[in-house]
């Protein structure tokens, strides 16, 4: 428990993270290709439905082998990754579709209410992850709106309790709750989410060795082929990537 309480002090410090600052480390894409060729997906299924959770503690979606390989480093409480996300999920879907590209969404948590939205947003399995992470950027301004009411004690006061009620009591607030439980998470299955110390554990480690392996200055931070694609922020900056790299 002592180990536990020291990442959550992590957490609080990680929540100073910007969202929509742009990358400046230098990095690139890969360079440009000829156009890939369309891989069929598996008999009865679309690449966007073969999604399955990668050891980095993310949830991707497409071809396994795709040659292009796209990592969004994102966060549910950044409005620049719910503009992102709104943006971009139709011709990224195309694009997986293809078999060409394979999308891997990592949660990047920044506070504590964005690690209340991404416990629920895993809560169910790969499968329904895409689809709920839509929705719940979509519910995003509702979910911060339902946070600024709480007014600052009673935020406070939430975030003060025991790690196995904090996710759970914040979540109730914001009403992620009664969100999830009109997309068939049951209320006592979404609290154990919740309070599964040993996830959010791992999520605020992961968003520690993120942080240094791709030097991540805010959100979203679009990863392709093991590189840091500048100024990607934007779907129309990463889709020029994107066809540049054959798709």
């Amino acid at each position: 428990m002592k180990r536990l309480a020291l990442f959550l002090t992590a957490l609080t410090a990680l929540s100073l993270s910007a969202c929509g600052l742009k990358d400046e480390a230098g990095n690139t894409a890969a360079p440009a290709v000829g156009a890939l060729a369309s891989v069929p997906p598996p008999a009865g299924k679309k690449w966007t439905e073969v999604v399955s959770e990668t050891a980095d503690g993310g949830f991707v979606m497409g071809n396994p082998d795709a040659p292009v390989k796209v990592i969004e480093f994102g966060s549910f409480t950044c409005p620049h990754c719910r503009e992102f996300a709104e943006a971009s999920s139709a011709e990224r879907d195309a694009m997986v579709e293809t078999g060409k590209m394979s999308f891997e969404y990592r949660a990047f948590v920044r506070d504590p209410i964005d690690m209340a939205a991404a416990l629920l947003a895993r809560c169910s399995g790969p499968e329904p992850f895409f689809p709920l992470s839509e929705q719940l950027f979509a519910n995003q301004n509702d979910m911060i709106g339902k946070a600024q009411a709480m007014g600052e004690a009673s935020y406070a006061a939430i975030v003060a309790k025991p790690v196995g009620e904090r996710f759970a009591a914040l979540a109730q607030g914001v009403g992620l709750i009664d969100f999830v439980k009109q997309r068939g998470i049951s209320g006592d299955k979404a609290k154990q989410c919740l309070a599964d110390a040993a996830t959010i554990d791992r999520l605020v480690k992961q968003v520690q060795a993120d942080t240094a392996k791709f030097d991540i200055q805010g959100t979203p931070t679009l990863v392709m082929n093991g590189k840091v694609v500048e100024n990607a922020a934007s779907w129309q900056v990463m889709r020029a990537k994107l066809k540049e790299a054959g798709l």
